[in-house]
């Protein structure tokens, strides 16, 4: 059950005057539902800085883009919580491969609108070396950030 209709059974559930809600009780459960919105976009974004921190003063290595691909997201995951709003969108990824001191391999992946614009950067990548940043602590992890790109 989501954090939205858990409060909002609570908040049913401490009415207990038997009548309609109030204009009180319809501004808490409002506020209520606007602090969990509020706190699942903060949350992105929160995520989204970590991503685009993550790994940046970890040394670098380079590696070559194998495989490209762009492949058709039908993103209707709106859809099913009500909303009118239907935005697919196409999601071109890039395949590396670097070797530290094994064999290792990743992928970077970007949405577009558009699957001439996908196909287009994630050829223009084909072949191509790019930079990879390796955790010095554990080389299994690492990371190809949009800067090195």
């Amino acid at each position: 059950m989501s954090q939205t209709m858990l409060l909002l059974f609570a908040c049913i559930l401490m009415h207990s005057g038997g009548g309609p809600i109030t204009g009180f009780g319809i501004a808490l459960i409002t506020l209520a539902i606007g602090v969990v919105m509020l706190v699942g976009i903060c949350w992105q974004l929160l995520d989204k800085w970590i991503e685009r921190t993550r790994g940046r003063n970890w040394p670098t290595v380079s590696a070559v883009v194998d495989i490209v691909s762009v492949a058709f997201v039908p993103d209707d995951s709106l859809l099913r919580y009500g909303a009118s709003t239907y935005t697919p969108y196409y999601l071109a990824t890039l395949t590396y491969t670097y070797h530290n001191p094994e064999q290792q391999m990743g992928d970077y992946s970007r949405r577009f609108g558009n699957e001439d614009e996908a196909n287009a950067w994630a050829n223009s990548y084909k072949g191509e070396t790019v930079k990879v940043h390796v955790d010095p602590n554990d080389p299994t992890r690492f990371v190809l950030r949009e800067e090195d790109l």
